[in-house]
């Protein structure tokens, strides 16, 4: 089958930059195209087709009635309606209206982006588990920063495990402070992006953003304050419960992370992965799954992210189950071997 669809403006967005916004189409759903003096010829199958010349005339309309796709934007959308027959380009477009988070227009790229911003929106507890790139501690961010110009909370409450990622840095120099931040930097860049630099500054020495580890919350109560909780995977179950019982009054919560990179040592559980069995189902939390189809990052760390999933699917390894057998944990300490106060070891 063959069908032709008028394109009068935005052909070079609709191919994307070396054609990978063509190709997507071409190869999610199996049709080859041709462009025409002022049109787009599609060749396939009956159904791909009219799937195809669906998508391209959603885009033309939108481009006609004065729609911008910003820079990846379309390729993002471009990955959902290819895979999923029931999502329409105009029906993602409009349900995913930009929103202002300080200086930066955002907009969410995909349907797990959209229900993940929604749930943050209704609940005042929220659990994004997935791969890396797909927004999960950015979208937050996001979503702190307008709450907090808005007036709804007084301050941000930024947090995450210090824990490296499979690398000994040693002693860092420098102040307490100092010492942390390398481990807090993805953070930093996110409010760079929303804010002013000196706004962020004034609002660093202000308190009413703070940065810092997951050690730092234990016996505080965060009121009227937007808490996120970052790599989430690499808190032990007492860290999750300790940081999920700081939250106070008029405060809400996003717990972000991937179940995929945990950087505990050997022998240690996650909390991530306890507390999606502890508390799946409790009224009032909210559990967004993203998967490889939300990376909104560079189209290859999708495939990187796939090509793991596919890797591990097929040597059938379970990364906390494996750890916890081949590391199990020391024994408990007798009476002869209980440390003194000094931390040595007293003799029998």
């Amino acid at each position: 089958m063959k069908s032709t669809v008028q394109i009068n403006r935005g052909v070079e967005s609709l191919f994307g930059t070396r054609d990978e916004n063509i190709r997507l189409i071409e190869d999610g759903l199996k049709v080859r195209t041709r462009l025409l003096n002022d049109s787009l010829e599609i060749e396939g199958e009956d159904g791909a087709v009219e799937r195809a010349s669906a998508i391209v005339n959603d885009y033309a309309a939108l481009v006609h009635e004065g729609h911008v796709f910003h820079n990846g934007d379309l390729n993002s959308f471009l990955r959902v309606v290819t895979a999923d027959r029931e999502t329409t380009l105009r029906g993602l477009v409009d349900s995913g209206k930009q929103r202002s988070f300080g200086k930066k227009i955002v907009a969410p790229k995909t349907m797990t982006q959209r229900r993940y911003v929604d749930a943050i929106e209704r609940q005042d507890l929220v659990f994004g588990i997935g791969p890396a790139g797909t927004g999960k501690t950015y979208l937050a961010v996001a979503m702190a920063v307008s709450a907090l110009l808005a007036k709804r909370v007084t301050r941000i409450i930024l947090t995450r495990p210090a824990v490296e990622a499979g690398e000994k840095l040693g002693f860092l120099p420098g102040s307490l402070q100092e010492k942390v931040d390398p481990y807090l930097r993805p953070l930093y860049d996110a409010l760079f992006d929303m804010l002013d630099p000196e706004k962020v500054k004034m609002l660093l020495e202000r308190n009413t953003i703070e940065v810092a580890p997951l050690a730092f919350m234990r016996g505080r109560t965060l009121s009227d304050a937007f808490i996120i909780m970052d790599e989430a995977q690499n808190s032990t179950p007492e860290q999750m419960k300790m940081a999920l019982t700081r939250q106070g009054f008029n405060s809400k919560m996003v717990v972000t992370g991937d179940t995929t990179q945990i950087d505990l040592p050997n022998g240690f559980r996650s909390g991530l992965i306890e507390v999606a069995d502890v508390l799946r189902g409790v009224e009032g939390i909210s559990f967004v799954q993203f998967d490889d189809k939300d990376v909104v990052r560079h189209s290859l760390v999708q495939k990187i992210v796939r090509a793991y999933e596919r890797y591990n699917e097929s040597i059938g390894v379970n990364r906390q189950l494996s750890l916890k057998l081949a590391d199990p944990a020391p024994e408990p300490a007798t009476e002869s071997t209980k440390p003194d106060m000094s931390g040595e070891i007293s003799p029998a």
